[in-house]
């Protein structure tokens, strides 16, 4: 929002800029005047070549001549009928260099002089030293404004901040759900600054700074609006990338004013969205001490605003982050954000609350069950969950519906996980025979692994940018925690697609790709993360996020090449034997594996009660239960060799 420049002397970026102007027309002016318009006005006389005007001399027919550096004006006198004298009056450009021209006149008895010199000549020459560097300047300065700067510079330090005055963000603690304790936290800032004195009677101080962490789109932004609007208070908003500029110092002075303007306004709230844009740590990434000078200073004059300005006068910080592992300790001690509230993605009761919220406004049909909805949305944060409600009313509007139904939600669903259909990409009958055994390879393994989740449907209709196939598995309720069973079980089914491929064709397509890629970091993580190796015991080899942000250094830790070679070893053994079970399942499961694809590729899509009923019929190999217990296999791997083979 601008800011109110209460120095009367200075000019106002918009008087400047209406000045420039207005000068530069008058500018224009004066040179149409001076050299454009005379042209138009003057007399206009024949011009004659000069070749012509000498020998017109010579004859004896030129009276008298202007003779000019650039311009000769002479009269003819001719004889008329009736014997009067009539003048007639004519131009030429003279030769340079033409020496000999009053010798010529002389002897012709010629008349001749230099014109008068003009008495306003002297603006012109002025205008032609003034007006070329004035219009240099008027086009810079056209230039910086379109750009934002010229009169703009006059407030490069002036705070960016939007302001919402007396609270009017249009956000109450109603319209934010699934983040109730976060909500609990700061309900306490709103009741003081609706109630101040009541802590300042008793010596409390409110804390100065809450930081608002989460993943993206949980609703950091709109809790601080809703705090805002409870409160009935100003509320200043900023992006930390605007204090930011070119020029070391601006954002600093951004902070200053930024705060001067607060103070004046308390009680308020100031919201920084996008912290970690200014307050990473000034200990610089990857061993590059020093960093970026400009965003240093801010963050530096941010610190001593935070610290500095005296307790209890009504000024509230509110910052939201993503990347909390990047801020600077400074920024996280008491006095300063003395509050971390974690808004974290919500359960199943959130989203079914959230989803009450943002269905509001929408015409549902009978059959929509938001709860159901909630089970089937596990992990989607709140930005998520209204574009899944929007979504799905749009999906409705397509198919010109009264109300949205329960299968425009389902079909919602799978376009923000798989993608839009793409029926357009026709595959051939071998790659839709191997897509379906691949996909039907991924439901059986995941029907007999515990945690998974039940199978909800398979498809071999292609949806977003490179997924042939997909198979649906919707957990049962959330999960926080997965233990080593689960994890093995995760990998033996990421592998089921290609596995089902070796079983049925006896070789494999690139389809798997993708799951080899997940299955490989999920191993992985698993023994250098969460310590799941006899070999290598609770050791973690992976260093913590903060220490290689930006890209820089490895995020392995400094190991020995004999301890890489161990992990390595590990992890082969890990994904070799979630394979053999893998292959070991589906060759168990024979009959069925053949069964379900040929149906899938009658009909492209299963699911439902029915596809669930045929997976049930899926049966367990013996060494299923015992690999899942210690993630180990016999010596004797008679099934993988002969396939491999």
């Amino acid at each position: 929002m601008p800011v109110e420049n209460n120095n009367k002397n200075k000019l106002k970026p918009s008087r400047v800029k209406q000045f420039g102007g207005s000068f530069l027309i008058l500018l224009t002016t004066l040179l149409l005047l001076n050299f454009i318009v005379p042209s138009f006005l003057g007399p206009r006389l024949p011009q004659v070549p000069y070749s012509d005007f000498i020998v017109q001399v010579q004859a004896g027919k030129v009276e008298r001549a202007m003779v000019g550096s650039d311009r000769i004006e002479y009269v003819l006198k001719n004889q008329t009928s009736d014997g009067k004298a009539a003048e007639q009056v004519l131009t030429t450009t003279p030769v340079a260099l033409d020496l000999d021209l009053p010798k010529i006149l002389r002897e012709h008895n010629v008349e001749f002089a230099a014109p008068a010199p003009d008495p306003n000549g002297w603006l012109g020459t002025l205008l032609s030293w003034v007006a070329p560097p004035l219009i240099f300047f008027g086009i810079w300065g056209f230039l910086m404004n379109r750009q934002g700067g010229g009169p703009a510079a006059l407030t490069v330090g002036k705070s960016k901040a939007r302001i919402s005055s007396d609270g009017s963000t249009g956000v109450k603690f109603t319209d934010v759900a699934g983040v109730d304790e976060a909500k609990v936290e700061l309900e306490e800032i709103v009741d003081f600054l609706k109630n101040a004195d009541k802590y300042t009677r008793l010596g409390a101080k409110i804390p100065k700074g809450a930081l608002l962490v989460g993943p993206p789109g949980t609703g950091k932004t709109l809790l601080a609006r809703a705090i805002a609007g409870e409160a009935a208070v100003p509320f200043f908003s900023i992006s930390g990338s605007e204090f930011i500029e070119l020029f070391v110092g601006v954002g600093a002075a951004r902070v200053r004013d930024l705060f001067e303007q607060a103070k004046k306004q308390a009680p308020c709230i100031v919201f920084i969205d996008e912290l970690d844009a200014l307050g990473k740590s000034r200990g610089g990434a990857g061993g590059f001490v020093g960093g970026n000078d400009e965003r240093e200073q801010t963050l530096n004059q941010l610190l001593t605003e935070m610290d500095g300005f005296d307790a209890n006068t009504g000024v509230i910080i509110i910052a939201a982050t993503n990347r909390p592992e990047v801020l600077d300790p400074a920024l996280r001690r008491p006095g300063r954000f003395d509050r971390q509230v974690v808004v974290d993605r919500p359960d199943k009761i959130g989203r079914e609350a959230i989803l009450k919220v943002h269905a509001r406004n929408v015409k549902l049909a009978e059959d929509v069950n938001l709860a159901t909805i909630a089970i089937r949305t596990p992990g989607f944060a709140g930005a998520d969950l209204a574009n899944l409600v929007n979504e799905a009313a749009l999906l409705a509007a397509r198919q010109n519906r009264q109300a949205v139904i329960m299968a425009d939600f389902n079909e919602a669903i799978e376009r923000l996980v798989a993608g839009l259909e793409k029926r357009s990409r026709v595959l051939n009958e071998t790659e839709k025979k191997t897509v379906a055994y691949h996909e039907v390879g991924h439901a059986i393994i995941g029907a007999l692994m515990p945690g998974a989740g039940k199978v909800e449907k398979i498809s071999v209709v292609p949806r977003g940018v490179g997924a042939l196939g997909y198979t649906i598995q919707m957990p049962e309720e959330d999960r926080f925690l997965m233990v080593e069973d689960e994890i093995r079980g995760r990998i033996a089914t990421l592998l089921g697609g290609r596995s089902a491929e070796e079983v049925v064709f006896g070789k494999v397509s690139t389809g798997a790709s993708d799951d080899i890629q997940k299955a490989t970091d999920l191993a992985e993580r698993a023994i250098t993360i969460y310590g799941m190796s006899d070999k290598l015991g609770p050791v973690a080899f992976e260093k913590i996020q903060q220490q290689f942000i930006e890209g820089y250094g490895n995020p392995r830790r400094s190991i020995s090449p004999q301890v890489a070679e161990e992990i390595d070893r590990e992890v082969k053994q890990t994904l070799d034997n979630a394979h053999h079970i893998a292959l070991s399942i589906l060759q168990h499961n024979r009959t069925l594996l053949e069964e379900t694809a040929q149906e899938l590729l009658q009909q492209e899509i299963l699911e439902g009660v029915k596809l669930r009923e045929r997976l049930q019929q899926a049966a367990a190999p013996e060494e299923l239960n015992e690999w899942l217990r210690t993630g180990k296999l016999s010596e004797d791997r008679p099934l993988l060799q002969t396939l491999l083979v």
